[in-house]
């Protein structure tokens, strides 16, 4: 084997060789692990901060989930407002939860106690009007006098200057006959039929035609009876009927209407001094009374039909002051009709 080719001289210089390289293999791999020691420690810290920075965002996930802030209970659905989470949900962007029957329940009683105030604060306006209309009531019945026992024609029980035109409208007139209810029934019985003879058999026929209403108060068919003659235009029969009603039930609730009735009767058949006696009776027992207002309107009429003017202008002057509501409402057309017709100082 030839020198070149011997195996044993390559291994002796790379042995060579590396006695040479050794100090500067060891020094470069120091430099290595002194280079990449805090490397690391580097990544450590950034672990760490992305952990705390995902623990805060959790934090911040939780107090949105569960707004109570403290992660051991969920926030209730229902409130004590009645209208649960709602607003919560919706301030936070999430979707509203359904509706239940208790939810539903809450609401409805929510509704019934805003009503409630309602009707509350209505009651209590309405009682200081009414508080206030019996103050006004008061003051009028004040300056006027006292309601009347009997016809009130030519009493002379009336303290105001008004009154006591009106107590003698027909004072020189009634004498006597207005003073007591049953000389009252007499005159509405008797006076004014202008026959001496009873009616024709067409005539009780016609008037047999027209029914008696028959229900549990007595006092009511009475009366409806004479209004369904007055309507009819039995005039002297309906003035029989609502006579005896006026005298059998003095203390019913149609007794206004009946008086007030019994005076149009006599003032549709041509008898206003008659007629004036009746309204003028009825405008006097009770002056808050329905058909208070009417008498008194009707009274007017009554003094036009007999060309008393001056009376019928007395009249009129107490009815628009009486009645202020009555002669712009109810009452208006009549009123101003009356007004029209006869002229007033």
């Amino acid at each position: 084997m030839s020198p070149e080719k011997s195996p044993a001289k390559p291994l002796v210089k790379l042995a060579g060789k590396l006695r040479v390289f050794t100090p500067a293999l060891g020094a470069f791999v120091c430099a290595a692990v002194v280079a990449t020691t805090p490397v690391p420690a580097m990544a450590q810290d950034d672990t760490e901060a992305r952990l705390r920075r995902a623990e805060a965002e959790i934090r911040a996930l939780q107090r949105t989930v569960f707004p109570g802030g403290d992660g051991r209970f969920f926030e209730p659905q229902i409130s004590s407002n009645g209208a649960g989470n709602a607003g919560t949900n919706r301030a936070s962007g999430t979707a509203a939860p359904s509706t239940t029957a208790v939810t539903d329940i809450l609401a409805r009683l929510d509704a019934l106690e805003t009503q409630l105030q309602r009707l509350t604060a209505l009651t209590e306006e309405n009682t200081n009007s009414l508080s206030g209309l019996d103050v006004r009531v008061s003051a009028l019945e004040s300056r006027g006098s006292a309601p009347a026992t009997g016809a009130g024609a030519g009493t002379g029980a009336a303290t105001g200057a008004t009154d006591t035109n009106l107590s003698a409208m027909t004072g020189s007139d009634t004498g006597g006959t207005a003073s007591g209810t049953s000389q009252d029934t007499a005159s509405a019985t008797g006076a004014g039929t202008g026959t001496a003879t009873g009616p024709t058999p067409e005539r009780l026929a016609a008037v047999q035609e027209i029914t008696k209403p028959q229900t549990d108060d007595a006092g009511d068919d009475e009366y409806s009876y004479g209004f369904r003659l007055w309507n009819a235009g039995f005039f002297p029969e309906a003035r029989q009927q609502l006579a005896s009603y006026v005298e059998d039930y003095p203390e019913h609730f149609r007794l206004t209407y009946g008086r007030n009735l019994l005076g149009r009767a006599f003032l549709d058949d041509g008898m206003p001094q008659e007629a004036a006696r009746w309204f003028l009776r009825n405008y006097q027992a009770d002056r808050t009374a329905r058909r208070a207002p009417d008498s008194l309107l009707y009274l007017a009429e009554s003094m036009i039909a007999m060309e008393d003017t001056r009376r019928a202008c007395i009249a009129l002057a107490e009815f628009g002051d009486t009645y202020p509501a009555v002669a712009s409402g109810r009452l208006a057309d009549q009123y101003e009709s009356n007004l029209r017709s006869i002229t007033c100082e």
